[in-house]
């Protein structure tokens, strides 16, 4: 069995990858990190019997057993430091934290390389989401421009949510995004035309009624096209794709971006 910590046991997410966890026969829960319930049983705190597994405080605590992977659901402000940990304890790592930027991942990425360990990250570990984001790497191959917008609801502190920087990094990889208007000749406020992240612009809207969505959005004279994904209320469609990794990620070395490379070869 993979032994796993969960870091933000129970957070919305990964709350429900901890329990999706316990009702696994391939992983086994051996620590777990949240503030909230710190000395707590894990196993009492996630709904199940005993566990005999105390949510810490800290990660340097829960990492004092044998672990195989940490699977990184925190925020933007804990996430790289704690994926920094995990690798300087030869602890894999999978993370659905959202807020890192191509540098932070350029440096995870080179200690990996040192260590000869494997993270996997994703904005997004939905199938559905996978799904639209390499549509979206794939029109971006024939289409010259793009935008993205990406919603959540209003207590979501970082901006653009981790799925949008993931797709706006990667589509830069496919080809230059070609802009009639550079953002710096624009007249008037040029916050209006959002961040430019991999030289396409990123437009984050946070309301109340809205969960987690984006809209990839392609123009040609006389035609569009808007690859959408929008998710529900549960953190279910997140649990399949983040054990995938958990599982993909011990004979990973490296890091691998994105769900879509974990199922797509096309």
């Amino acid at each position: 069995m993979i032994k796993v910590c969960v870091a933000g046991a129970t957070g919305w997410t990964g709350g429900a990858v901890a329990k999706g966890i316990l009702q696994s026969k391939d992983f086994q829960l051996v620590g777990a990190v949240a503030r909230a319930a710190a000395g707590k049983d894990a196993g009492e705190v996630l709904g199940n019997e005993k566990l005999g597994v105390t949510i810490e405080p800290d990660l340097e605590k829960a990492l004092s057993v044998p672990t195989d992977v940490l699977i990184e659901y925190t925020t933007a402000k804990t996430a790289k430091q704690h994926v920094l940990q995990a690798l300087e304890k030869n602890v894999r790592v999978v993370i659905g934290s959202s807020g890192l930027t191509a540098s932070d991942f350029a440096e995870i990425e080179k200690i990996c390389k040192e260590r000869n360990l494997g993270v996997i990250a994703a904005g997004n570990f939905s199938i559905t989401a996978a799904l639209a984001k390499k549509f979206a790497l794939l029109a971006a191959q024939y289409l010259p421009t793009w935008e993205i917008i990406d919603y959540a609801d209003p207590h979501k502190p970082d901006a653009p949510s981790g799925t949008a920087r993931e797709l706006a990094d990667q589509m830069a990889q496919v080809k230059a995004n070609e802009m009639a208007i550079s953002v710096d000749k624009i007249l008037g406020a040029k916050e209006a035309r959002g961040a430019t992240i991999g030289g396409a612009q990123v437009h984050s809207v946070r309301l109340p009624g809205y969960k987690f969505a984006f809209d990839s959005l392609f123009g040609l004279p006389d035609e569009r096209l808007t690859i959408k994904h929008d998710a529900g209320a549960s953190a279910m469609p997140y649990v399949a794709g983040t054990l995938l990794a958990a599982q993909k990620v011990m004979t990973t070395t490296g890091l691998i971006r994105g769900m879509d490379k974990l199922l797509f070869d096309f």
